[in-house]
């Protein structure tokens, strides 16, 4: 299961409708909420390389962020509203608006993912010098 993040998009007030809501779902259901979300509220879909772009922005909102949080670089006033789980939540959004889009199931790839790490990287890591320490 994972736990919405809820974004600045509507998807608070989109929620706030239904009368039960379970806010741990699995990634298929909320793959599902963000369809139901754009058809009610966004129109449709933007195109596969606008959302391209826009997961790179968000991304780039993340990095700006951690830089600042953790990195040496200080905060300019306008960085001071931005926080981590609402960009997280912002680069899940696209990332799942990009999956439907392109027919993608994220639990059948995640799932995928998992097993070629574990096949790839089984001792790998367990190895590294660098990361003992």
């Amino acid at each position: 299961m994972i736990f919405l993040l809820v974004d600045n998009l509507g998807l608070n007030s989109f929620l706030k409708q239904n009368v039960l809501i379970d806010i741990f779902m699995t990634i298929r259901e909320a793959q599902s909420k963000v369809d139901e979300w754009i058809k009610m509220y966004g129109v449709r879909y933007f195109g596969e390389l606008t959302n391209m772009t826009l997961l790179t922005e968000e991304v780039g909102e993340l990095a700006r962020v951690m830089a600042r949080t953790y990195g040496e670089q200080s905060s300019k006033e306008s960085d001071l509203s931005k926080n981590m789980s609402e960009e997280i939540g912002d680069i899940l959004w696209v990332l799942i608006c990009i999956a439907n889009q392109t027919g993608v199931n994220l639990e059948e790839s995640f799932l995928s993912s998992i097993e070629k790490k574990t096949k790839r990287d089984a001792t790998r890591h367990l190895n590294n010098d660098k990361l003992k320490s």
